[in-house]
């Protein structure tokens, strides 16, 4: 599919979004690690709000939080991989992505910026990134000095149809 955004073209190709040959994404942190999104899945961005926890739910779903009237499920990144826990902080952060028409937020610990980088310059994931399953991740990006890596939301959210369910809305 297509967008034209100005005089660029924008495709979608895998859940990646590429204007002409450059990638544009969203950067965010857990921990020392900096993890990135295609900037067309994301919603919007809040500060951390209070998050109303629910009864039989997987440990990775933190709750549900109350968006403008419609109700979205909040999911903690950190233990959906299975990273070490962490106390939130002012610069935590919830990233409300639409995948598929399901709005969910995503817990970070920090967002850090909005940026491009050149398509070239992903390479496919080794078996295990940051201690997280290369079944979650699309693939590595360079930017300057940095690296970044790209997460498969549709892998994140469908592990298992039990764990799935928990989050419909």
């Amino acid at each position: 599919m297509e967008h034209t955004v100005g005089s660029a073209t924008v495709e979608e190709n895998g859940g990646v979004s590429v204007v002409g040959e450059m990638l544009q994404l969203v950067t965010f942190n857990l921990g020392s690690e900096e993890f990135a999104l295609d900037i067309l899945l994301v919603q919007e961005i809040n500060r951390r709000v209070e998050i109303t926890k629910v009864p039989k739910t997987p440990e990775f779903v933190e709750g549900v939080i109350n968006l403008r009237g419609k109700i979205v499920p909040v999911l903690d990144l950190r233990k959906r991989f299975g990273l070490v826990g962490h106390e939130f902080t002012a610069q935590s952060r919830i990233i409300v992505v639409n995948i598929d028409n399901r709005v969910l937020g995503l817990l970070v610990d920090s967002v850090s910026e909005v940026l491009q980088i050149p398509a070239h310059t992903i390479e496919p994931p080794p078996p295990l990134v940051a201690g997280i399953d290369a079944a979650y991740i699309k693939g590595i990006g360079k930017f300057e000095d940095r690296l970044l890596i790209l997460l498969d939301l549709g892998k994140i959210l469908s592990k298992k149809k039990t764990e799935d369910s928990a989050i419909e809305n």
